[in-house]
């Protein structure tokens, strides 16, 4: 059998709330559809029924903007209050032209809008990133577990990319697999020594389920399954790359 794998939308999950049981949606709509979860799958979550169960959500009308994000709205043309929202989710600016902010966020990741998101949540009303994704996949894991299923977990959220059009999912936060692939001191058919070649394996899988979760499909969750993966512990950190060795900061 040639190598390779699945990867299953999980519909029927429904709107989710502050306090939703988000392993137990996730397992019963799984096994409603006739594909319940199996020991060695690969949950990829999308990061906003995460942020809505933890009521990681902020009503705009509660927002009093400082005079930065009154002066730097102006500029960008955008919601004063979005904005005040955008710069306490960051550690520093990134970008800031054309209508857009690019923000970094106090995890680390460098993405529009330090990850506030006015799509798919009520008017006037915002979603965050979750305080710390990799805590969220681990207890999403572990509640997983509970239910009798060993899983690994990827939360996804959909990031531009400098250099290419279009967005693609990346991994934010994950559990039990190891977020990358090193070929580090491997060789080549050649008996070349492989200098460079590591594998971003946990965005590349989101990035494959994003294609069944869409964003208008309400379909938050996708199984990725019929992959051999090394187990880690070690989270999302890995994937952020270390400054001093980042070319263009």
């Amino acid at each position: 059998m040639p190598p390779r794998f699945e990867v299953i939308g999980v519909q029927g999950i429904g709107e989710v709330h502050p306090g939703d049981d988000l392993a137990r949606l996730i397992v019963e709509a799984a096994a409603a559809q006739a594909t319940p979860l199996l020991d060695g799958d690969v949950l990829v979550v999308g990061q906003k029924i995460v942020s809505k169960a933890e009521g990681r959500l902020v009503r705009l009308d509660d927002v009093t903007p400082s005079p930065a994000a009154v002066s730097m709205a102006a500029q960008l043309g955008r919601d004063a209050r979005l904005v005040e929202v955008i710069l306490r989710e960051c550690r520093r600016i990134v970008r800031m032209d054309r209508g857009v902010l690019i923000a970094e966020t106090h995890h680390g990741w460098i993405c529009a809008n330090a990850g506030v998101d006015q799509s798919n949540v009520e008017r006037d009303w915002v979603a965050l990133l979750p305080e710390d994704p990799d805590r969220s996949a681990r207890r999403l894991r572990e509640a997983v577990r509970e239910r009798g299923v060993e899983t690994g977990i990827i939360i996804a959220d959909t990031f531009g990319r400098p250099w290419r059009e279009g967005l693609t999912n990346v991994a934010i936060g994950v559990s039990g697999i190891a977020p990358l692939r090193s070929y580090l001191g491997e060789r080549d058919p050649a008996g070349r020594e492989l200098q460079a070649t590591i594998l971003a394996l946990a965005d590349e899988l989101a990035g494959a389920a994003e294609v069944v979760m869409g964003k208008l499909d309400r379909i938050p969750v996708a199984v990725v399954r019929g992959l051999r993966l090394a187990p880690g512990e070690e989270g999302s950190k890995p994937l952020l790359r270390d400054p001093a060795r980042d070319l263009f900061r």
